[in-house]
């Protein structure tokens, strides 16, 4: 009766593997490659501009500290540039992931002017990242490339998807981590694996085009690292009590985030006196709390936390700048102010429990960062590629729990849940 069994088995298997099945398979391969490429180069070069131009802003911001306070006048122009443009009704990061699932068209113009938006952000002080920005970047120039390549609304969604991993990659060096967010963060436990191939190609292309145009890949040196044994029983269970710490702390990001929009909103209903409002609010705490630390991206207070410096409350301030910032309406990413919130957090509460603070930041950056996003696969493969394979079980146990504890909540508003973080089951999206 088993061997019956094993053969029915053997004869389905090699049914699916007709030549003909093969050969769309193949051709698939073929079809995609060049797309890929060109995805992969276009996108590599803009992202490497967009990351000279950051750069340069966070060193004209730095230098000349006055910029803080025409924020809001920056806020006018940017209400100003939306409003003559025709996207007053821009969702940002979200209408790329609704693009990604063929349930919405992106315009080319949220490109130019994510890219403008973002720099203006930087150099006058708003506290905004660059990564989000970049998966717009992506998303958004790639999207007429669709009737150039006479792709379907199926096909058209993998070409997104290849211009989100090409853009976070070309900013961040990751290419990798990047192709399997953008294949992830879509729909969560039911990613869309025929992407992959496409994704990785672009992503891997991305990071070499913006690395030859002079980007540097992020990385960050982690000291202290435990290593993997009985003996160190301890330092896993204080690893899930971090990861489980950073699990809350991804929920409070969000929820501040989302609601900080909807409060200035019910408040103050006119766009221009909003963000005006905001970069006031934004521009008299930064003379308040008399530091720069929580302008702009942060990314020299988050290596600061890899070398074992860390304000307690940092991440705590940085939530506050991060939504004061977004929600009235000035633009830039979410992903690096949740890797501050998160290393800054790792750091100072690791060192409290006993970890080392710099392994300590790096469990608090990757577990926010999955926290925030819902991609635990992506989270594992980032923290390698940031961090190095030291350490990589223990990445993964906070990850993991991260993952769990952090729910449905979620920095897109457009991504869907297809299965339940407690039982493995399917689950309804609203």
């Amino acid at each position: 009766m088993e061997e019956k069994m094993e053969k029915k088995e053997k004869n389905s298997f090699k049914e699916k593997l007709t030549e003909s099945n093969y050969g769309k398979i193949a051709l698939a391969f073929v079809k995609w490659f060049i797309p890929s490429v060109i995805v992969g180069l276009a996108v590599g070069a803009v992202g490497a501009l967009f990351g000279k131009a950051l750069s340069f802003a966070t060193e004209f911001r730095t230098e000349h500290t006055f910029m803080i306070f025409l924020l809001p006048v920056a806020g006018l122009l940017l209400v100003f540039v939306y409003n003559i443009t025709k996207m007053t009704d821009d969702k940002g990061t979200n209408t790329i992931i609704l693009a990604a699932r063929a349930e919405s068209e992106v315009k080319f113009r949220q490109a130019p002017l994510i890219f403008l938006a973002t720099f203006i952000t930087h150099i006058f002080g708003g506290s905004a990242g660059r990564e989000g920005a970049a998966l717009q970047i992506g998303g958004a120039f790639v999207s007429p490339l669709k009737k150039l390549f006479k792709l379907d609304e199926h096909d058209g969604s993998i070409l997104i998807m290849c211009g989100m991993s090409a853009g976070f990659a070309a900013l961040f060096g990751t290419p990798v981590a990047s192709a399997v967010f953008a294949v992830e963060v879509t729909i969560v436990a039911a990613a869309q694996y025929s992407a992959l191939v496409p994704c990785m190609i672009s992503g891997t292309v991305a990071a070499m085009t913006a690395k030859f145009l002079g980007s540097e890949a992020e990385s960050f040196i982690v000291s202290g690292v435990p290593s993997f044994s009985m003996e160190n029983a301890v330092s896993l269970l204080l690893v899930i009590v971090l990861g489980i710490a950073c699990a809350l702390v991804s929920v409070l990001f969000c929820s501040v985030i989302h609601k900080s929009g909807e409060i200035y909103a019910k408040y103050i209903s006119n766009q221009y006196l909003r963000i005006a409002a905001g970069g006031l609010i934004v521009a008299v705490l930064t003379v308040l709390i008399g530091t720069t630390d929580y302008n702009g991206a942060g990314m020299d207070v988050i290596k600061r936390a890899f070398a074992g410096d860390a304000d307690p409350i940092a991440f705590l301030l940085k939530i506050v700048f991060t939504a004061l910032t977004l929600g009235c309406g000035f633009k830039g990413g979410e992903i690096v102010p949740c890797f501050f919130v998160g290393s800054t957090l790792g750091c100072a509460l690791g060192g409290l429990i006993g970890l080392n603070p710099s392994f300590g930041a790096a469990i608090g950056l990757i577990s926010v960062f999955c926290g925030v996003t819902n991609c635990p696969f992506a989270s594992i493969i980032l923290s390698c590629e940031l961090f190095g394979m030291n350490g990589l079980p223990y990445y993964a146990v906070a990850i993991a729990i991260s993952y769990m504890l952090s729910g449905y909540s979620g920095l897109y508003s457009a991504q869907k849940f297809n299965q339940s973080k407690a039982k493995p089951i399917k689950i309804r999206n609203s």
